[in-house]
């Protein structure tokens, strides 16, 4: 039975089809009233200062609003200017009164920024665990996380198995986090048996300057997962924490190369022609210092990328200052020296 009063316009009685977001006739939005309580709780969250769940809700605004209409465009404009603003603040543990770190990340600007970033992902990674052990409670990722752990455990034991598929989990939820931040719905990680893990985004970031924060956000908590793991084999001395954070490294930075939908292209997306030079001459760099090979293919790929293709037109200092201190970072962890029997 079809419910016609849903396909009914209630301003001029023309019928609407399903798929439409406006009346042909009248031009009257369809999710009107929806649209309205989405707006209210929007500047509702703005008062609190809960900038993640205004713009959640301006971007479910969005998927309601007909594409070419101007109220898309003003809501639009409001997630990115909501967007902009959450890039500016500074991260929790920089605010706090005091703080000699939030001190140095408002006098070393970008750089600062890209530190407290850090020091919040390895603090998260080892002492708040609220949201990997929320994540752990999806039924398709603990699922598929332990197929994955059941192949590693296969070819190299449990111990790296565990190591492995908890470092591709760290990776996956930085990018929940980020996604998360910035109010974009996505599902859970899913993993790959072999492969990886993905996480599906419901929604799209709204500019190539929320695509490349996403996007990093993965080898940024990646990175702290590996520090962690070498944290843990200089205390211990256990070998098999050393295989963990090497492998952390290198799987990190594979994600850093900058084609199609690895975290490297959605990075390169935000650089401009000259930025995207740089980032391949801090690559070059690291690969000569550490003869890492796999950085000889995130120099191919950059390389392309910065005379191939489309670039950004407005320089975004942020992104590149994190993209080359990631592959800086991950290149010199690829040094970690494994002792023989490590992984076993």
């Amino acid at each position: 039975m079809i419910d016609q009063a849903a396909s009914v316009c209630p301003q001029c009685g023309t019928h609407i089809a399903p798929a439409l977001l406006a009346c042909p006739s009248c031009q009257r939005l369809v999710h009107a009233d929806e649209l309205k309580r989405l707006a209210a709780d929007a500047e509702q969250a703005v008062k609190a200062g809960d900038r993640s769940a205004a713009l959640a809700a301006w971007r479910e605004a969005l998927d309601l609003l007909p594409p070419e209409s101007t109220q898309h465009q003003v809501v639009a404009a409001r997630v990115e200017e909501l967007s902009r603003a959450l890039d500016r603040a500074p991260t929790p543990a920089a605010t706090r009164p005091g703080s000699r770190w939030g001190k140095g990340a408002a006098g070393l600007g970008a750089l600062g920024a890209l530190l407290a970033k850090f020091k919040f992902a390895l603090v998260f990674v080892l002492t708040k665990a609220k949201l990997l052990l929320l994540g752990l409670t999806k039924a398709s990722t603990l699922f598929t996380m332990l197929l994955s752990a059941g192949v590693y455990w296969a070819a190299w034991g449990w111990k790296f198995a565990l190591g492995v598929v908890l470092s591709i989990y760290v990776h996956e939820m930085g990018h929940v986090q980020a996604l998360q931040r910035y109010g974009i719905k996505a599902t859970a990680p899913m993993f790959i048996p072999g492969v990886g893990a993905v996480v599906r985004l419901k929604q799209y970031p709204a500019s190539p300057r929320e695509d490349a924060r996403v996007g990093l956000a993965g080898p940024l908590w990646g990175l702290g997962a590996a520090a962690a793991a070498y944290a843990a084999y200089i205390g211990t001395g256990g070998g098999i924490w050393a295989a963990i954070a090497h492998f952390g490294a290198w799987v990190n930075l594979f994600n850093l190369v900058p084609v199609w939908q690895l975290d490297g292209g959605r990075g390169f997306r935000a650089l401009t022609r000259r930025q995207r030079g740089i980032a391949a001459a801090v690559i070059a760099l690291m690969w000569l210092l550490t003869g890492e090979g796999l950085l000889v293919l995130l120099l191919v790929a950059a390389a392309v990328a910065s005379f191939a293709g489309r670039a950004a037109e407005t320089p975004d200092a942020p992104a590149l200052l994190e993209y080359t201190w990631l592959v800086a970072a991950l290149s010199l962890m690829t040094l970690i020296h494994v002792p023989t029997g490590g992984v076993g």
